[in-house]
């Protein structure tokens, strides 16, 4: 191969990769992945957001027959999400079942990360768990697993004493790395992009099987999720027996 030529393959290998970094910082490093799902099986809707998504006409998401959203909430020690009180108060007077989330940072303690989350919720009530989003991508790759667990646990037990119950986020790596064998007592909200979402003994509570949705109220696209119950009517009793908040305040 001639210098020349040489050159130029080099240039336009580098010009490839770095627009393909580019694009995984723009669409926040997830691949638009998504999977058909048996709406007679799965018939309970619901959409996670954040930020990212802009500001959402929540009654038209809830016209669309969406039954219940999950907002982000904080993320590590100190960072909020600057719609969460918007989206919040948008989601319930739509009449939204209601769920936040918060982004576990692998690298801080446990408990001033329920602390960033408590202050962000000042005691709002919820419909469904606290979930802690758990992914390795985006994440510290120095702490080992009985760290991370050790972390998670601690977060888990404080948000508990402060009156909210809890649900991990999670996909299939995540799921066998930190929660089965460890944290299989908490419930589980899986991503997996295969039907069924096929973890061990079905014991998913919340699947989300798209990040590509399109729902109306939302500006592109979003993430879709269901429940792991066969009716509405077995939704509306999830809700009254598993209330977001422990305890009212």
């Amino acid at each position: 191969m001639r210098p020349r030529t040489a050159a130029i393959l080099l240039i336009c290998v580098t010009a490839i990769a770095i627009a393909a970094v580019m694009y995984m910082r723009i669409s926040g490093g997830r691949r638009a992945e998504a999977v058909a799902i048996d709406r007679s099986v799965y018939t309970v809707r619901g959409i996670d957001i954040s930020a990212h998504n802009g500001e959402v006409n929540f009654d038209s998401v809830a016209a669309q027959g969406v039954d219940f959203v999950y907002i982000k909430a904080s993320e590590g020690a100190t960072w909020r999400d600057k719609r969460f009180e918007a989206n919040y108060a948008g989601a319930r007077a739509a009449g939204l079942a209601v769920g936040v989330y918060h982004f576990f940072r692998f690298d801080v303690e446990g408990w001033r990360q329920s602390v960033n989350l408590l202050r962000a919720l000042n005691y709002r009530p919820l419909d469904l768990p606290v979930a802690i989003d758990v992914e390795e991508w985006g994440n510290s790759t120095v702490l080992s697993t009985e760290d991370v667990v050790r972390n998670l646990q601690s977060m888990i037990e404080l948000l508990r004493q402060g009156g909210y119950q809890t649900i991990i986020y999670t996909n299939k790596g995540g799921y066998h790395r930190f929660v089965r064998g460890r944290l299989d007592y908490v419930p589980l909200w899986i991503c997996s992009f295969t039907s069924p979402a096929m973890v061990e003994n079905d014991r998913w509570t919340l699947w989300q099987y798209s990040h590509c949705g399109r729902v109306a109220g939302v500006r592109g696209p979003v993430d879709l999720n269901t429940f792991n119950v066969p009716v509405r009517g077995a939704f509306a009793r999830y809700l009254s027996e598993h209330p977001g908040m422990a305890r009212a305040k």
